[in-house]
């Protein structure tokens, strides 16, 4: 018999296999709408576009926003994905500390750049323009898994940084089990995708509690005991409105990021 643990985990993934298929659905639409745009402006190259655009209607975004899984939604656009990443500036050799300054107390965490170099550059010198300053937290799941998302500029899920890193160290966890996924520890820091490979940006989840997912999100940090206990008082106190999914009613603002080495 299934137990009902088992069957709750089991309706996350197919929520979570049915928000892939809108994604994907949604970016095929964005190319060819800007296609036509293309031959109907007559131009070479669009000024302004934003890091993520949308094209799902209300259903879509409820869906979207109710998901146990951890990926920014929606795809990012094909302009966006194909700036570069930033050059390797950071010691590949070396363990780097990201402190998070926030309205509920300092959160950090350790990135060893032997694992994960172009993670650990890339926020390296997204914090060291001040990208994360100033923005929100927006997104905390308390049920199915247990995650605080963070990193989106815009706040609303649908930001990033202009570009894409690669997915790294996807088998630090083990092998996947007969359900397709592996167990994300308490205090494990990764990345928040697309749900396609290789579409990380700047939005990050933080893992409060053992968390089942697919090994397809980056793991490229660890937080410390006080960090962790920090985050979960947020997922303690849950979602506004009493929601599995959806913004923390204890408010994260980053006021201030920094990353140095360890």
């Amino acid at each position: 018999m299934v137990s009902s643990d088992q069957r709750r985990r089991q309706l996350a993934r197919e929520k979570f296999e049915r928000q892939q298929q809108r994604r994907e659905e949604a970016r095929r639409r964005t190319r060819r709408l800007t296609v036509v745009i293309a031959s109907a402006l007559a131009v070479v190259a669009v000024v302004g576009v934003t890091a993520f655009v949308s094209l799902g209607d209300d259903k879509d975004k409820n869906d979207a926003a109710s998901s146990t899984s951890p990926s920014p939604s929606p795809s990012p656009s094909a302009s966006e994905s194909s700036a570069p990443e930033p050059a390797m500036k950071i010691d590949k050799k070396s363990k780097y500390t990201m402190s998070l300054k926030t309205s509920q107390g300092d959160i950090a965490f350790t990135m060893d750049a032997a694992k994960t170099p172009h993670t650990t550059n890339s926020f390296k010198s997204l914090a060291d323009k001040g990208f994360f300053d100033g923005t929100k937290c927006h997104r905390l799941t308390t049920q199915g898994i247990f995650v605080l998302q963070c990193g989106d500029p815009k706040g609303d899920g649908t930001g990033g940084p202009g570009y894409t890193i690669p997915d790294e160290n996807l088998t630090a966890l083990g092998k996947a089990g007969k359900d397709g996924t592996v167990t994300y520890p308490a205090g494990t820091v990764a990345m928040a995708n697309t749900g396609q490979a290789h579409t990380g940006g700047s939005q990050f989840f933080l893992v409060y509690k053992d968390s089942k997912l697919p090994p397809s999100y980056t793991p490229f940090g660890t937080m410390d005991a006080a960090s962790l206990k920090a985050v979960k008082a947020v997922g303690t106190a849950g979602v506004t409105g009493g929601a599995a999914d959806g913004a923390p009613k204890k408010a994260v603002t980053i006021s201030k990021a920094a990353v140095d080495k360890a």
